[in-house]
């Protein structure tokens, strides 16, 4: 049995999701009230019958059926904060309540709530429960994997209406991407280097749209800065992994530079889609033309033609109502420089954010 008792000292911020930054870009799966679902439905529906024809086995379907069933009550849940930031915390359930991790992922939670941040955790005990206590029950969400040891709910967010009981980790682990504007990471054994590695692939070749990811070592610790020396002497050095790709991360031990990075990354930068073979940037300011001309000299190589131009809205993005307004930049790009995007994301956010301070 787990002692769910959380760090009594901890205050509990009470900031609703009504009250966060505004103009915050949806998550993917925002619902249109244009489009009609209809269709969609009928694909699942002949989907289940081809499983019957193909004469799937009973084991095969079971899964289908959960997963299907797991994912459907974790959407309804997270609809209704999908406008708001959300930040993932993961590390170590084992860390204990005294290790300095644990208050560093504490104050963590406490900055990111108090800029209007949700944390979303695996539910569990060590850095998941730090982060809630900092966070405070409503700004926390909790994605816990039911498991039989390690799986109860810390007493944050036990019995919370924004908590999610899941039977796998994968469809655990999509909602922990999907979900949220960005990842922070704390010390943490198989499960956490898991979780960083395959946000870190998703970010990297494209299947997750550009966003933060933050290693947060405690005060003059080592996990990350040895993790950091791993890929850059062993993937860089044996041309695995390229150098943009070491802008797709930041490693730090101080948790005013990583609240200042993830909160920094969307002050000019907002989000993106794809509309057919362009890519769309969308701004919470417009970029002078002088920074566009900049963008064309120094971004020239990821596109695949053409130039980076100003753009308006796109009559294909009406399931996007909210972000009508703001400017926008179109370019073709190659979808495959994922870490020069991410470059060029960060400095639109230089010359065009405004300074970040953390609370």
């Amino acid at each position: 049995m787990i002692d769910k008792s959380p760090l009594e000292s901890s205050s509990f911020p009470t900031l609703p999701p009504s009250e966060g930054p505004a103009t915050p870009p949806s998550v993917p799966g925002t619902p249109s009230v244009r489009e009609p679902h209809s269709t969609l439905v009928d694909e699942i529906k002949a989907t289940a019958d081809k499983l019957a024809a193909d004469g799937a086995t009973r084991g095969d379907m079971k899964i289908l059926s959960r997963v299907l069933r797991e994912l459907r009550y974790a959407f309804k849940v997270f609809t209704p904060y999908r406008r708001q930031f959300k930040v993932t915390v993961f590390g170590s359930a084992r860390t204990a309540r005294e290790h300095a991790a644990y208050k560093q992922s504490v104050e963590f939670g406490r900055r990111m709530a108090a800029a209007h941040w949700m944390v979303v955790t695996g539910a569990g005990p060590g850095i998941m429960e730090g982060a809630h206590v900092g966070a405070g029950k409503e700004m926390s969400m909790g994605v816990n994997i039911m498991l039989p040891f390690e799986q109860e709910s810390n007493a944050v967010i036990s019995q919370d209406q924004k908590l999610v009981h899941l039977k796998y980790f994968f469809t655990r682990k999509l909602l922990f991407v999907k979900e949220v504007h960005a990842v922070a990471l704390f010390p943490g054994g198989f499960g956490t280097q898991d979780e960083g590695f395959e946000t870190l692939t998703l970010v990297q070749t494209g299947k997750r749209d550009p966003m933060p990811i933050v290693l947060i070592d405690e005060l003059g610790g080592t996990y990350w800065k040895a993790w950091d020396r791993f890929v850059k002497d062993e993937l860089l050095a044996r041309g695995l992994i390229s150098d943009e790709d070491l802008s797709l991360y930041k490693v730090t031990d101080d948790i005013g530079t990583a609240v200042d990075e993830i909160i920094g990354f969307y002050s000019a930068y907002n989000s993106m889609r794809y509309v057919r073979d362009q890519l769309i940037v969308r701004l919470n300011r417009e970029p002078p033309d002088a920074l566009v001309e900049r963008l064309n000299a120094e971004f020239a190589d990821i596109l695949e033609s053409g130039r980076i131009n100003k753009a308006t809205v796109h009559r294909l993005e009406t399931d996007d109502e909210h972000l009508r307004q703001l400017p926008r930049l179109i370019l073709h790009f190659n979808r495959r420089n994922f870490g020069r995007l991410r470059q060029m994301i960060d400095l639109l956010n230089k010359e065009l954010g405004k300074p970040v301070q953390s609370t």
